[in-house]
């Protein structure tokens, strides 16, 4: 089974084309993609129409490959706890518009259906669409905000991030329940080329919603999380959202607030989103009380990460450092993995991964798609070869094989899960 390529003819319909077999790109390349590893597209998954781009398939009678001229290249969006294997492959034209911060993975019909590469890394289900109910998160927007009505971490959680941007933390926190958002730093010490809550305004690309306008006070944070963590089944509270700038320039408010958290509850587990910037920063933030950290990486390659996230002030070895000083307090440590196929699973790339895993005794790597223009982004970094690819499917054969008790996913574990059993303690 290999499904059949798919165009849209720019008015928002999406066909097959019978006489194309769908591939599926790495890198710079297009490749034919073996058939165990479709899966169907997954539930709250969707279509998108790729502008300016024309989509490369095999052709079904000679085996040569060629270009779909009947309209544009059409990609997935897979939704969260999937990991593509393929981004869409196509032609970019010269007039082709960048595209937005989406992830754009490799799609194709069946018999009767849309099927996609890739993998279903994680069984947590608390980001399913099937698993919000809007009334219930309104009710949810009215009951806190009345309780909390001078909180503006709340206001912003409901009106911003929970109704607006439809974020589904915040909707989670509203429906309480599992993993609740501490959005805390309007302000970074990166300028990160895919920036989701902010470009400058002379880049071809906007940011997909509006970054926090103010410090929250350990105040205000501590009075909504403690309910929470007390309440909710599988709680964590987590500091550092997509809506936000980096939250270890808040550390001092971070560690008042986890002291004081821990004051009133022991329940649930406190974790940071980071781009583990300030190792100093992190140990005194273990010493608060900080039960577990996730460090955003595109690349375990200094090479390629530099490049992407500019940062200021600090360098890739103050990440790895992050890394360690929470696993010498005995914290749970993840990577927030950006997965390019082409990039991720290359030679080069694997070693420095596995290298990683060794320096810091990682815990856990959450395979995330990489919401950003294929095109844009290898030529911002300026990468016109990778090297020898091994795939991503045996990229992870080969990480669990070597490192069988660094633990896949896609979403930072509660406490349970870290303490008790891992396959069974989450959102199901």
């Amino acid at each position: 089974m290999t499904p059949y390529i798919l165009y849209s003819d720019g008015n928002g319909n999406i066909f097959e084309d019978t006489s194309l077999l769908v591939t599926g790109r790495a890198g710079w390349d297009a490749w034919p993609i073996d058939e165990s590893e479709w899966i169907e597209l997954p539930e709250g998954g969707s279509l998108y129409e790729l502008p300016g781009r024309r989509g490369i398939g095999i052709d079904a009678n000679t085996g040569d490959m060629t270009i779909c001229e009947k309209g544009w290249a059409v990609a997935a969006f897979i939704p969260p706890a999937h990991t593509g294997s393929y981004i869409a492959a196509y032609e970019t034209l010269p007039d082709a518009p960048t595209l937005p911060l989406f992830c754009y993975t490799a799609v194709g019909w069946w018999d009767g259906k849309f099927y996609v590469p890739a993998v279903r890394i994680e069984n947590d289900i608390r980001q399913e669409c099937a698993g919000f109910d809007d009334t219930k998160v309104k009710e949810g927007v009215k009951t806190l905000m009345e309780a909390y009505p001078h909180n503006r971490l709340v206001q912003h959680l409901a009106q911003n991030c929970a109704l607006t941007y439809h974020c589904p933390a915040a909707r989670n926190y509203f429906m309480g329940r599992w993993e609740c958002p501490i959005p805390s730093s309007p302000a970074c010490n990166a300028n990160c080329i895919g920036c989701i809550s902010f470009q400058p305004e002379e880049e071809t690309i906007v940011s997909t919603q509006d970054r926090l306008r103010f410090k929250p006070s350990a105040e205000e944070i501590v009075e909504y999380t403690v309910p929470h963590l007390e309440q909710a089944p599988f709680p964590i509270v987590s500091f550092g959202q997509g809506c936000e700038g980096e939250p270890l320039l808040m550390w001092e408010t971070i560690a008042e607030s986890i002291k004081e958290i821990r004051k009133h509850t022991p329940k649930g587990s406190i974790n940071i989103n980071t781009n583990g910037s300030k190792p100093d920063a992190v140990k005194a933030l273990c010493e608060a009380g900080l039960n577990s950290i996730r460090v955003s990486l595109n690349s375990a390659q200094e090479r390629w990460y530099t490049p992407y996230y500019r940062p200021n002030n600090y360098q890739f070895s103050d990440i790895v450092e992050s890394l360690k000083v929470v696993r010498s307090y005995g914290g749970w440590t993840s990577i927030n993995y950006f997965v390019f196929p082409g990039l991720t699973d290359s030679v080069a790339e694997y070693e420095a991964l596995r290298q990683l895993i060794i320096d810091t005794d990682l815990n856990m790597i959450q395979w995330r798609n990489f919401n950003i223009d294929p095109d844009w982004y290898l030529g911002k970094l300026n990468i016109t070869d990778p090297g020898e690819c091994l795939g991503m499917k045996q990229l992870m054969e080969l990480i669990h094989e070597e490192f069988p008790n660094v633990r896949f996913g896609y979403f930072n574990p509660p406490m349970e899960r870290i303490l008790g059993d891992y396959e069974q303690d989450f959102a199901h």
